[in-house]
């Protein structure tokens, strides 16, 4: 990876070149602001996270239908900005975007202090999408570029515990403020929060990465959707579609089986995935990505049909648990077996298109299972998305990618 993208300082180049013929170094400097960076932003999505279901359901007074549709807004505009933005960063550089991403968030966020309906709160939320999109490619496509490629798996666990530790602290600390302070005060933490993003995000080099391969033609260079990132990118909708409908009812389904509160589910389930990210960062590497995504699918169809089928805290979070498992060694695979082969000045194309299909799932995901939802009730939710994490699995198992030389 050294020499393929034009962002470390000169303390780190020194640092790592006695020890060429050891592990490559992985912590640097602009890693761990790049971390940093992510954690701020994230933990503002996890106040969100919480806060919005309950506001749709309390002060503003809507059903299923509307938690899921607002809930799933932002990942519409989001979806169709992921590819764009992700030839911008192999042009521009990643810190550009997540700047203006982070920016972007804060600004949507604010709006939320003046709406009073459904339908304006969601054309909030499509704004925050757009911040979403710019903020969430570049910091992958950072954390790619600056990681060695034997340990990209190891670098995604570990960059995306800023991410789980984020959703894990964020409902925490909306619903304190929720329950002394009010919504409004909620919205103005998350701001904050985001406005952090943007001042660690100014701090790192422009990560503008340098070409590979004179020969490839620019037009590929630089197309918005690559095709290397598809075929990932379905198998991430088919994961994520179930994970997201989890997250969007869990908040309104604790109280239907007679728990207080979600923070202790949501709490748990970032724990778990920060636990085997952080000590279990390089599992994904020793098992290969095409194993580890094989076994994450397994574990997130079973926990979120045993979620949907014992209908009460127990079976809760023992779904949770398994969920949990399988989340925390999905996406490193699935996002290293993605980028392998492909040039630095390509990686954020495949990015923003494998990571496009996390929208679609995070749009289509609570906006649908809000239907179902309303037809059989919130554990149908945990059932639906058990069968699209399986369908995910057959793809593995049938196709090319099952059968990739990780």
């Amino acid at each position: 990876m050294v020499g393929s993208v034009s962002v470390l300082h000169e303390d780190e180049r020194s640092t790592e070149a006695p020890a060429a013929k050891a592990r490559p170094t992985l912590l640097t400097r602009t890693f761990l602001t790049v971390a940093a960076a992510e954690l701020a932003y994230f933990t503002a999505d996890g106040v969100l996270l919480l806060a919005l279901p309950r506001y749709v359901a309390g002060p503003l007074r809507g059903g299923n239908v509307a938690v899921g549709l607002v809930i799933g807004a932002f990942s519409l505009s989001a979806f169709f900005l992921r590819p764009f933005a992700g030839a911008v960063a192999d042009r521009h550089g990643r810190r550009i975007l997540m700047v203006a991403g982070a920016s972007i968030f804060a600004l949507s966020v604010a709006g939320y202090l003046v709406v009073e309906s459904i339908p304006v709160l969601v054309g909030m939320r499509l704004l925050t999408g757009v911040g979403e999109a710019l903020f969430f490619v570049a910091d992958l496509s950072a954390n790619m570029d600056l990681a060695p490629p034997e340990r990209r798996g190891e670098a995604m666990s570990f960059a995306s515990l800023s991410l789980y530790i984020g959703i894990g602290a964020g409902p925490f600390i909306g619903e304190v403020v929720i329950e002394h302070l009010g919504f409004r005060a909620a919205w103005l933490v998350s701001i904050a929060l985001a406005l952090m993003a943007v001042a660690l995000s100014l701090r790192l080099p422009a990560m503008k990465p340098a070409a590979e391969d004179e020969a490839v033609p620019a037009p590929v260079r630089h197309r918005l959707v690559h095709r290397a990132g598809l075929l990932p990118g379905l198998v991430l909708f088919a994961t994520v579609w179930g994970m997201a409908g989890f997250l969007a009812f869990v908040p309104l389904y604790v109280r239907d089986i007679g728990m207080g509160g979600a923070s202790l589910v949501l709490g748990l389930f970032a724990a778990i995935v920060v636990l085997i990210r952080s000590v279990g960062a390089r599992i994904p590497d020793r098992l290969g990505p095409v194993a580890a995504t094989r076994i994450a699918l397994t574990l997130s169809a079973v926990g979120l049909a045993v979620a949907g089928v014992w209908r009460a805290p127990t079976g809760l979070i023992a779904g949770t648990v398994l969920l949990g498992v399988g989340v925390a060694l999905f996406t490193p695979a699935l996002f290293a077996l993605a980028v392998a082969g492909v040039p630095a000045n390509e990686r954020g194309a495949v990015m923003g298109t494998t990571s496009a299909f996390l929208d679609l799932a995070f749009g289509l995901g609570p906006a649908t299972l809000g239907f179902v939802a309303a037809a059989v009730g919130r554990s149908g939710t945990f059932l639906a998305g058990a069968i699209v994490a399986a369908a995910g699995l057959v793809l593995v198992v049938a196709t090319k990618l099952g059968r990739s030389a990780a």
